[in-house]
């Protein structure tokens, strides 16, 4: 029980991904801020946000709608991420989760944090955070199929195991998935799903600060906020090492495995900063049209080389 709390609340979970993730983040705004011919944010903002969010600003409740469903959901966001967080990082550690089909239950898991999102928005009876309730829902419905079909290609690919530790020991005996044509063709729409995960441009319609001022967020602040910062940070660390974990044969932490690691996980990073960063933000129906059709085509092309062994 107690080495259960210490995966969830220390390591690889809550501190640990909190931490890791604010750095991430910190990463991200640099890169953009070097784009941008800027001079970008301290290595310590990331925390600095954070704290001056838990620790100084009030939380305003709003004053229609359901404030429980409205303060409950953060929490269940961070839930989500970090149970999603450990149950990919620990096989990667050399730990086993006990169970089969911990695939299956992580792609659930990583799905929690942007319902959660939609409920909070909802409950929050702000007319624009139900618009941006109401594009997540939209946006949701066309990236988790595509996040599906390439989970299940890999899958396929891996000799049809649902366990991340038995997809690591193929990667490790045959080779990275990434390194076959099916796997790249698999491998670009997953990079968009993260993306629109992420909720980072030209996924970030749900927010969307120049229409909807934020949109699912806009009633959001104080402590409130901060968990909702906390599982933004948490999940840009999880969706890079699930990422690695189904393309890249995982993360290794000993040796000189600790810096190709590291490298991965700041090589998709950079990925998804630099198509944030070259990008407009797309109208919600071509985003959908965006993943139902070129993203599932190329899916399907992906099956096509499978079942040929290319």
């Amino acid at each position: 029980m107690l080495k259960d709390l210490f995966y969830f609340l220390v390591y690889p979970g809550l501190l640990f991904a909190g931490v890791a993730g604010g750095f991430l983040s910190w990463f991200d705004r640099k890169i953009t801020a070097m784009v941008q011919f800027r001079k970008g944010p301290p290595l310590l903002q990331p925390y600095y946000d954070f704290l001056k969010l838990l620790l100084v600003k009030e939380t305003i409740l709003p004053a229609n709608g359901s404030r429980g469903m409205f303060l409950l959901a953060p929490v269940l966001a961070v839930f989500g991420a970090t149970v999603a967080c450990v149950l990919i990082l620990l096989p990667m550690l050399g730990f086993h989760t006990g169970f089969s089909g911990d695939l299956i239950v992580i792609f659930y898991l990583l799905a929690i944090p942007s319902l959660m999102y939609i409920l909070g928005a909802v409950s929050s009876g702000n007319p624009l955070a139900a618009v941006g309730a109401s594009r997540e829902i939209k946006l949701i419905l066309s990236y988790e199929l595509t996040f599906l079909l390439v989970v299940a290609g890999v899958i396929l690919k891996s000799g049809m195991s649902i366990r991340m530790t038995d997809l690591l020991m193929t990667q490790e005996t045959g080779g990275a998935v990434i390194g076959s044509v099916s796997g790249i063709l698999l491998f670009i729409p997953a990079v968009f799903c993260i993306q629109a995960k992420l909720g980072l441009i030209p996924f970030d319609m749900a927010e969307a600060e120049t229409e909807i001022n934020h949109g699912c967020f806009i009633e959001y602040s104080g402590i409130c906020y901060a968990l909702i910062k906390l599982s933004k940070y948490i999940l840009l660390l999880t969706l890079p090492a699930f990422l690695a974990a189904l393309f890249m044969n995982g993360l290794h932490w000993d040796g000189i495995h600790i810096l190709w690691s590291v490298l991965k996980i700041l090589g998709v990073v950079l990925l998804l900063t630099l198509i944030r960063n070259t990008n407009p933000r797309l109208k919600i129906h071509q985003a959908m049209k965006f993943f139902f059709l070129y993203m599932n085509l190329l899916v399907i092309i992906a099956y096509i080389l499978i079942a040929l062994g290319i």
